[in-house]
């Protein structure tokens, strides 16, 4: 796990923002789906380290 607070909270960051645009630009047909899981993923990724870092 990162250590340092200054980097888990800017990684935290950029998977939320990640997961965010993977979920708007995700395709409605099969591949879309899957798309869509990953951005949940990263983000309520993202959020956990956020919320560690606290």
């Amino acid at each position: 796990m990162i250590k340092n607070p200054r980097t888990r909270r800017a990684s935290a960051v950029i998977m939320v923002v990640l997961g965010a645009a993977l979920m708007l630009l995700a395709p409605e047909a099969w591949p879309g789906a899957l798309l869509l899981i990953l951005g949940v993923a990263l983000e309520l990724f993202g959020i956990a380290l956020e919320h560690k870092a606290k």
